[in-house]
């Protein structure tokens, strides 16, 4: 016999955010005519990443450690947002917060996790081997657990995102929401379908990270072998019975979408929003842009985070740029004598690319010895410029292809 999860209500939700409202940040909705003219409908974003402790985790995690009784030690596992939330929430209690992390995970975010008042500590490869110890950290000293979204005090706080969606954005038709282990969109679709019935509520996953997807159409909690995405706020590898209960009862639909695709959503983000967001909280953005959300009408999609390490947000950018269509990189081979690269270099612009590096390479490639294999990175405008310029290149009677 299968086991009935309970569900948050609306009226949970409602004394969670009665519960929190001293402590957490207003985040006023951004509508935004930019990206309304680019996604071909109206786009209301909401920017959670500039919460406290830079995402929506400290909703969940303070309602839910506010509510302990007694005065003992909170322990978690986290590779960065999760981490931060509980550790503000603890300190805020007056609470005493140990927080296990991966070894590799960023040093900003571990030392924003500490800067909240939190003892770190640091081990194994992944956020699941974290759990593992601070688990096993819980059972040994009596410290309560704070798991992530598999408790109904955390759903419930992370639901107060919701009521504030619809109470901000009355037009809205549709509301898009990222997915990792399914707490946002559980208190996020909880709130919304009690306060507007015919508004969607539509989850978003990584390709590489599809924990709730697989688990809707098992019909069960799936563990996921691996999980591959730049959005690591989302790369868990299964979601929990409860939040799956809420999703197949409140959620009109989950959908996926791909790292180029997530790339772009972060770029334009940062372009026309001016906003910092990390990878995890431009996921429903991403599923606008790539048409996957129904309907012609306006959108309210969540921007969740933007704790994202300075380092990893040079390689996201580059990457977004080269998903745009604004970088090509070239492999071309041509005749090892004077004068050959410049007429190469002519042609490109002829092509109004601009050239931003060019790396010879004779050693360690199949080559004639009288021919040499350059490298060009060139800057371009869009995807039908670069294929433009791919094609001027060929018709000139070079060997070339994309890097």
């Amino acid at each position: 016999m299968s086991v009935v999860e309970p569900l948050v209500g609306l009226e949970d939700i409602e004394e969670a955010r009665r519960r929190i409202a001293p402590v957490i940040r207003p985040t006023p909705v951004h509508r935004s005519d930019n990206l309304s003219r680019l996604v071909g409908r109206r786009l209301v974003l909401k920017p959670e990443h500039l919460q406290r402790t830079g995402s929506f985790k400290i909703r969940g995690a303070y309602n839910r450690i506010s509510q302990l009784t007694g005065d003992g030690e909170v322990v978690a596992a986290s590779a960065g947002n999760h981490a931060q939330g509980v550790a503000l929430a603890a300190s805020l209690c007056e609470r005493r917060s140990v927080i296990y992390m991966p070894a590799n995970a960023a040093l900003p975010k571990v030392e924003a996790t500490r800067a909240y008042g939190a003892e770190v500590r640091l081990g194994g490869d992944t956020v699941d081997d974290s759990a593992v110890e601070a688990t096993l950290y819980a059972n040994e000293t009596g410290a309560f657990y704070v798991p992530p979204f598999d408790d109904l005090l955390v759903i419930a706080g992370q639901g107060t995102v919701g009521l504030e969606v619809v109470e901000e954005a009355p037009e809205g038709a549709v509301v898009v929401v990222p997915v990792g282990g399914g707490g946002l969109i559980a208190g996020v679709a909880t709130a919304v379908k009690a306060r507007c019935p015919s508004v969607a509520v539509i989850g978003v996953e990584a390709q590489g990270a599809a924990t709730m997807r697989s688990a809707l159409d098992a019909g069960h909690v799936v563990t996921l072998q691996q999980v591959n995405t730049m959005a690591d706020g989302t790369a868990v590898r299964s979601c929990s019975d409860l939040t799956l209960a809420h999703t197949r009862a409140r959620v009109d639909d989950v959908v996926l979408v791909s790292e180029e695709a997530t790339s772009r959503a972060l770029l334009l983000l940062l372009e026309r929003a001016k906003w910092v967001v990390e990878p995890a909280g431009a996921l429903a953005l991403a599923a606008v842009l790539e048409g996957l959300v129904p309907g012609d009408g306006p959108v309210v999609a969540l921007c969740t985070g933007g704790n994202v390490d300075p380092l990893l947000l040079t390689k996201l950018v580059e990457h977004g740029l080269s998903a745009a269509g604004r970088y090509l990189r070239l492999r071309v081979v041509l005749g090892d004598r004077p004068g050959a690269l410049a007429r190469l270099l002519t042609v490109i612009a002829a092509s109004s690319a601009n050239v931003l590096e060019v790396a010879h390479h004779r050693a360690g490639v199949r080559l004639d010895v009288t021919e040499v294999e350059l490298l060009v990175v060139l800057e371009t405008r869009s995807p039908a410029h670069r294929e433009e310029v791919l094609s001027a290149v060929s018709a000139a009677g070079y060997e070339a292809s994309v890097a």
